[in-house]
């Protein structure tokens, strides 16, 4: 039978190409043939042998397929052509190929075998050989003992000091760097790879790499046992992979894999975030069930210490967004906002939203009469119990602006009557505010007075600063409108926007004053005064 081989014209890539077979080439680790150049897609081309050459399909790649310099979409390349895939080029040559056997795909085959459903391990389980229980063979693990009890002991020993030194490491690539080291100190293996699965995608993804060679790079791992193992969370064991009738891919031949093992990483829910991979380029038959199983409880040791790092970042988010975000928001709400993945990012997005804005009539003049103290010791209780009215009413603290205050409803968290509230909490205000001057007029202090302005409207709504310092607020025409409105309430007086007026469920009566001219207006804004 006639099979086609593409060859790279660096010499670095070998792929054949028999007939009735079709592989994807592309910088993806988990493609058939993957190629590791910035010029080549993740998925660049489709390959196909038949009777006469190599059928290539270009799959949308960024920098395209050319055979002989013309560039093609689908074409059959013969023996003696040049196919370019973005800029790296491959020679079609010839060779002689033995019919394939018929694959049974992942079916207990002699020279591989399946040892365990990760998935089935709980806390309580054995990960390793009991004491009465005789290894197989002897496989990599570096462990020596006079007896197989012995030998349990030193291995739990170890994996109690495997366990205490990744308890530390609250760093993500520390914590990949160090289970990467620690497996060459309990393994005699010649690679170590780690991969996770991408936020975006689900793609597993190569994050650190050893060889004991000393090449740190990101060798591919074979796609179809990678994927083995994390699909159906199970721990595998190859005893001659290149033969392994369950895993077919060109990497197997590429990276020399022989003898292979690896076991997927969960998470707190048991799905498989990642896979610790081991394998043997020159040795088949190299390891041994107890070597699987070691690596088994290896992983389920990498796994926690990931999930203390994922926890360790949570931790660090929800504080970062309650220290800045608990001054402008309730308790409930602050905590609800920490939860969230994204609410520690800048950005915003256009959203409707009630904007108050309060300001005390006469605080300048006032205040020329008063004492910086006297000053501090009243606001201070005037500023408690408005925040304590917005937040009971489920706003959000804007800022405060010298005497004034800027509070929203709708934003971040909005609710179906947010309109209603921001309402209630100013009638709320007004009667605080009355109770207040009521208490200090018994204590001989000055008593005030408040103009409240609402409206409703789209704004901008969100994060603005850097992660260190954010503060959460609003930008539009629809806040301008309600600090116009403020600045026009006399004190005691709530005046609202008709369009605040027609989101209320509860109306309240009204009356209808004079309408107010706006800087970049047309018509002046109608104005309505909430009665009592």
């Amino acid at each position: 039978m006639t099979a086609f081989r593409l060859v790279s014209t660096s010499g670095e890539h070998t792929f054949d190409c028999p007939p009735g077979r079709v592989f994807v080439l592309g910088r993806a680790t988990q493609n058939d043939f993957p190629v590791q150049d910035p010029t080549i897609s993740r998925r660049h081309a489709e390959l196909e042998g038949t009777p006469t050459g190599v059928r290539v399909k270009d799959l949308g790649s960024s920098n395209g397929t050319f055979i002989n310099g013309q560039k093609l979409e689908e074409r059959v390349v013969t023996s003696g052509e040049t196919v370019i895939f973005g800029k790296v080029a491959f020679n079609v040559q010839t060779v002689s190929a033995a019919p394939e056997p018929k694959a049974t795909p992942f079916s207990p085959v002699p020279g591989g075998t399946i040892v365990r459903a990760v998935g089935g391990i709980s806390a309580g389980s054995p990960a390793l050989p009991t004491p009465g229980d005789s290894p197989s063979k002897v496989g990599l693990l570096r462990v020596q003992g006079a007896n197989q009890s012995e030998r349990q002991a030193k291995k739990l020993s170890l994996l109690l000091d495997i366990a205490q030194k990744l308890s530390g490491s609250f760093d993500l690539d520390q914590l990949l760097t160090n289970v990467a080291d620690m497996t060459f100190e309990v393994l005699a293996v010649d690679r170590v790879s780690i991969l996770l699965r991408d936020e975006s995608g689900g793609e597993l993804r190569p994050r650190v790499a050893r060889s004991r060679l000393g090449d740190a790079s990101a060798h591919a791992v074979p796609r179809s046992i990678a994927n083995k193992a994390v699909d159906e969370k199970v721990a595998i064991l190859t005893d001659n992979a290149v033969a392994d009738s369950r895993f077919k891919g060109q990497s197997i031949v590429l990276q020399s894999v022989r003898s292979a093992m690896c076991s997927p990483l969960l998470d707190s829910k048991d799905e498989a975030v990642g896979l610790l991979y081991v394998d043997n380029m020159t040795a088949t038959n190299s390891f041994s069930d107890e070597d699987l199983q070691f690596l088994v409880a290896f992983s389920n040791l990498a796994s926690v210490g990931l999930r203390n790092v994922q926890f360790a970042d949570q931790i660090k988010r929800e504080a970062l967004v309650r220290n800045n975000f608990e001054r402008y928001f309730a308790p409930n709400v602050a905590a609800e906002i920490a939860a969230r993945a994204d609410a520690v990012g800048v950005g915003g997005e256009k959203r409707p939203v009630t904007v108050m804005f309060t300001d005390i009539r006469g605080f300048t003049s006032m205040s020329e009469k008063m004492t910086p103290d006297e000053i501090a010791s009243l606001m201070s209780e005037y500023f408690e119990e408005m925040v304590d009215i917005i937040f009971e009413y489920g706003g959000t603290l804007d800022k405060f602006i010298g005497d004034a205050i800027m509070a929203l409803w709708g934003a971040p968290i909005a609710h179906p009557d947010d309109a209603d509230r921001a309402v209630q909490a100013a009638i709320a205000m007004q009667k605080a505010v009355a109770e207040l001057n009521e208490h200090w007029q018994k204590e001989k202090r000055p008593e005030i007075k408040i103009g409240i302005g609402i409206n409703h409207g789209d704004v901008f709504a969100g994060n603005i600063g850097s992660h260190r310092r954010l503060e959460y607020t609003v930008l539009g025409d629809a806040v301008n409108t309600a600090s116009r409105l403020c600045s026009k309430a006399a004190g005691g007086e709530i005046l609202i926007s008709p369009a605040l007026f027609e989101k209320l469920a509860q109306k309240p009566q009204v009356d209808q004053l004079e309408p107010m001219p706006m800087k970049g207006k047309a018509q002046p804004v109608p104005v309505l005064r909430v009665k009592g």
